[in-house]
């Protein structure tokens, strides 16, 4: 049987504004336990923004957090998105040729539903693997 997005996507999505601080995206992310967040205006996906880009593009180049606004270090469309009823196949071929540990999931009109990590297809596709364990993993912060 075929293992579809839907069924091993995380619902719970944690999205802000464009012009939301980074320092408030970062925050959240701490207070949610997530890698991402998602760049939104309603249901209009403007980009997506993760833990790597606010040190890489935002950090590193020593942009202020405070006065730096998500949208303009998050990644922008054209994003590489999945549908509920992908396969985790197709996720996985997805991230492999995009180079990307998150991929948002969107339904018909592009509505943010929810967000598959390389952790939830390991812990589907490879139950007792490594990064399965460490993805189930407690939080330490």
């Amino acid at each position: 049987m075929t293992t579809r997005v839907r069924d091993v996507m995380s619902a719970h999505i944690t999205s802000v504004e464009p012009m939301t601080s980074v320092t408030r995206a970062a925050w959240l992310m701490r207070e949610q336990n997530v890698g991402d967040v998602l760049v939104a205006y309603d249901c209009d996906l403007f980009g997506v923004l993760t833990d790597r880009d606010i040190v890489l593009r935002g950090v590193a180049e020593g942009h202020d957090p405070e006065a730096t606004t998500v949208g303009s270090l998050c990644t922008r469309p054209p994003l590489v998105t999945l549908d509920p009823d992908d396969t985790t196949g197709h996720a996985v071929e997805l991230m492999r040729k995009h180079a990307v540990r998150r991929l948002p999931v969107v339904e018909h009109g592009g509505c943010p539903v929810g967000v598959v990590s390389l952790g939830d297809l390991a812990a589907e596709e490879d139950p007792h693997s490594a990064l399965a364990d460490i993805s189930r993993a407690t939080p330490t912060h």
